[in-house]
């Protein structure tokens, strides 16, 4: 059963211990409310100010499971927050999601800072679970996917499209690295984790995935630097840097350019694009 009262206390209580500073909004001057406002934690959770509004009055409908996830993301909850949550909410927390698809508050808050470049927070199956708006526009939104397409190596392996982004004399070595990424999560979870799912799926999806799989490739450099082409500003050589969560299975990657240089010139107009152009001329992301 839902603990509405308890849950209107709890979402309340976690608004208020929530400086704008701490997801990335400006403070403002004529500021007065304590924390965040309840409009502005229903804009970091994707939901409608009347619906978060209704939570913590309390009323309104249960909320579902997705909803209690986008809360927790919102309002940077640890793991253990997230947990009491869903009980809260009348939810059997999912073993999956605990583990692999909730972002750590500290990670969180380096995204935020990170506004003006492209940066995103991914899995170790390759899924993007944040990304700020230079990254949508040089990537795409690839929050928005839902199912195996969330991963980029099965995205990779099965959708030609995907590969446009990279120079083709590139493929085959961007090939060996994503078997080799899901090769070390296949061997550090075992035979009945998601990783071990996924490999059984490119297995049969992909002649390519199998031959490279059967070699064995081992994880080399964390992230090396990587050459990207965008319909619109043409080529960017990148530098990738990662920051890794050892407990969650989750990496913060960042790529930035060389000062002065072309490359450095179009990531700063990554920040003035929607999102990403596809080859016919689509927007892809928001």
């Amino acid at each position: 059963m839902t603990d509405r009262a308890a849950l209107a206390a709890f979402l309340r209580a976690r608004r208020e211990a929530l400086q704008p500073e701490d997801v990335g909004l400006p403070r403002g001057r004529r500021r007065r409310t304590e924390g965040l406002r309840r409009e502005e934690v229903a804009a970091l959770c994707d939901m409608s100010a009347d619906y978060y509004r209704r939570l913590e009055q309390p009323r309104g409908p249960r909320p579902s499971e997705q909803m209690l996830a986008a809360l927790a993301c919102g309002l940077r909850l640890s793991m253990e927050e997230r947990d009491h949550l869903f009980r809260l909410g009348g939810h059997a927390v999912p073993r999956w999601t605990r583990r692999e698809d909730h972002v750590e508050p500290g990670m969180l808050r380096i995204l935020d800072r990170l506004e003006d470049t492209p940066a995103l927070v991914m899995n170790q199956l390759g899924e993007t679970l944040g990304q700020t708006r230079p990254a949508v526009a040089l990537l795409g939104d690839a929050t928005a996917y839902t199912g195996w397409v969330r991963s980029a190596h099965y995205r990779w392996f099965t959708d030609p499209t995907s590969r446009l982004i990279r120079p083709e004399g590139e493929h085959d070595e961007q090939s060996r690295l994503l078997v080799a990424d899901l090769h070390g999560a296949f061997a550090r979870d075992g035979a009945h984790s998601r990783a071990a799912e996924l490999v059984d799926v490119l297995l049969q999806e992909s002649s390519e995935f199998a031959d490279v799989w059967r070699k064995r490739p081992v994880p080399g450099p964390s992230c090396a630097p990587k050459r990207f082409l965008h319909p619109r500003l043409g080529t960017l050589d990148l530098h990738c840097q990662t920051l890794l969560d050892p407990g969650r299975s989750h990496r913060l990657v960042v790529y930035s350019a060389t000062p002065g240089t072309e490359s450095d010139t179009r990531v700063r107009l990554l920040s003035l694009l929607p999102g990403r152009l596809s080859q016919d001329g689509g927007v892809r992301g928001r």
